[in-house]
């Protein structure tokens, strides 16, 4: 990939540019007709479409020497085992955007129909525009039934919409017509083969050390008390990414229980179980519901429910579930904390007012974007909810994010988690404090010596827990 400057009609977009597979006409026909004769093997054989390499390799091999020396007569080896791992990586990957998908500095493909370019947006430089353009609405549409068939999906006209998960993890979303009228559509959201963890998220900038700190707190509980949060947010404002670092604060002998439309979540725990929604068949049976999934967690004996997104009917579940002294996390699309409360109280989740004071903290998070186009993220307020008063959810908001210094500052509002956490753990308020500057000394240290990979940051914090004492000897000692 290489980087230039164009102009369109949007202003100055940065191109990312893809080498591209040539083929000859002759060999584009022989790639089409090897498609074909593969599809109806599957089909055919009931097999899913994860063959084994070496043999797929063979099999191209073979069936060029009988298509190629039957119109051009001999032809070299050579140019037969330059040509079946071109074809070979072609039928295996997703052909034009296959280098894409493999590139991990890409957190999303977005193909908006033919004859018009294929964007992406990279981590560090934000949009861009590829030089790859679908002039065939069938190339696009195969393209597309690959990837439903590897997930068992179908999509046509009677569903016209498709939505799941690739093998690899990344999530997809396309739409052929009615539903898209100018045609097929693709969206692929990636994920990083090596996650982000909270180290990652202090050096980007998106929470601070000390509020790590107090997270880290206030979810392990000290094992009286484990505080539970919702992640607030906007479309791509990262609350995924966020919980799934803040995952790693739990106390490591809890056992969690996942609940995910889409399996995302990576956390580095050994106790997990991790369970995924499922779409009605093409007889409408076999509907699994996050709300279903959510009321099986509760026969799990978990420590933990966490949710992807809360959306619906399993809100009132889940916060069931908090009431009665789980513990829990989740993510919801929202602008501010406020209205957060208002979303779970309201139709579709009509969650009890009363039952929202099972929440401690509400984590908000935006996407701000600078003039440039380039965009980050960032932990903006901290509400905890403090209780009721005339019927209202009372919230104290406890950190805030100052975008004139772009730093997230503690208020100094005096925190109810915390308190609670004294009193049930025959702590002071000074002990905790004492407590969580001890966590931000060792989460300083992770950040200075680069300790920033899932199982870097999980031994640490994992030796911290075992004898909190020599770790922070020894950091004191590398001083």
């Amino acid at each position: 990939m290489s980087m230039n400057d164009i102009k369109d009609s949007n202003g100055l977009i940065p191109t990312y540019k893809v080498f591209k597979q040539k083929y000859t006409p002759e060999e584009k026909i022989i790639l089409s007709e090897l498609r074909e004769n593969l599809v109806d093997l599957a089909i055919s054989t009931g097999e899913n479409f994860q063959l084994n390499e070496n043999k797929l390799l063979n099999d191209i091999k073979n069936f060029l020497f009988s298509r190629i020396s039957f119109e051009s007569g001999n032809i070299s080896n050579e140019y037969v085992e330059s040509l079946s791992h071109k074809l070979l990586q072609d039928i295996i990957g997703y052909g034009q955007i296959d280098s894409l998908i493999h590139d991990d500095d890409l957190e999303e493909i977005m193909i908006i129909g033919i004859n018009k370019p294929v964007f992406v947006y990279h981590r560090q430089y934000g949009m861009m525009k590829t030089n790859i353009v679908f002039k065939d609405e069938e190339e696009l549409t195969d393209l597309i039934d690959v990837m439903a068939r590897q997930i068992n999906r179908r999509i046509d006209q009677e569903s016209p919409i498709l939505d799941g998960r690739l093998m690899d993890g990344s999530r997809i979303n396309a739409t052929i017509p009615p539903v898209s009228a100018d045609g097929p559509s693709l969206t692929i959201r990636k994920f990083k083969k090596d996650p982000l963890t909270i180290i990652d998220l202090i050096n980007f900038g998106t929470i601070s050390v000390e509020l790590a700190a107090f997270f880290w707190l206030c979810f392990d509980g000290l094992g009286v008390k484990s505080a539970n949060a919702i992640i607030s947010g906007g479309t791509s404002s990262g609350k995924t990414t966020t919980l799934n670092a803040l995952t790693a604060l739990i106390n490591p002998k809890e056992r969690i229980i996942t609940i995910e439309d889409t399996l995302e979540l990576q956390i580095p725990h050994e106790h997990v179980i991790r369970m995924e929604t499922r779409p009605s068949n093409t007889e409408n049976k076999g509907e699994l519901t996050m709300n279903d999934l959510v009321k099986n967690s509760l026969r799990q004996r978990p420590d933990r429910i966490i949710v992807g997104e809360v959306r619906a009917n399993e809100a009132i579940t889940l916060f069931t579930a908090l009431n009665t002294g789980h513990s829990g996390f989740g993510t919801l699309h929202s602008n501010d904390a406020r209205e957060t409360i208002t979303r779970l109280t309201n139709e579709p989740m009509s969650v009890p007012e009363i039952m929202i004071t099972a929440i401690d903290f509400i984590v908000m998070q935006n996407r701000i974007y600078r003039p440039d186009g380039v965009s980050y993220r960032r932990i903006s307020e901290v509400a905890e909810v403090v209780g009721m008063e005339e019927g209202t959810v009372q919230l104290n908001k406890i950190f805030e994010w100052n975008p004139e210094t772009d730093m997230i500052e503690n208020v100094s509002v005096a925190s109810k988690t915390l308190t609670e956490i004294a009193k049930l753990s025959g702590n002071s308020l000074n002990d905790l404090y004492k407590e969580i500057g001890n966590r931000q000394l060792v989460l300083q240290h992770m950040v200075n010596q680069d300790i920033r990979s899932v199982d870097g940051v999980q031994a640490v914090l994992e030796l911290y827990y075992k004898n909190p004492q020599k770790v922070l000897n020894q950091i004191l000692l590398n001083r």
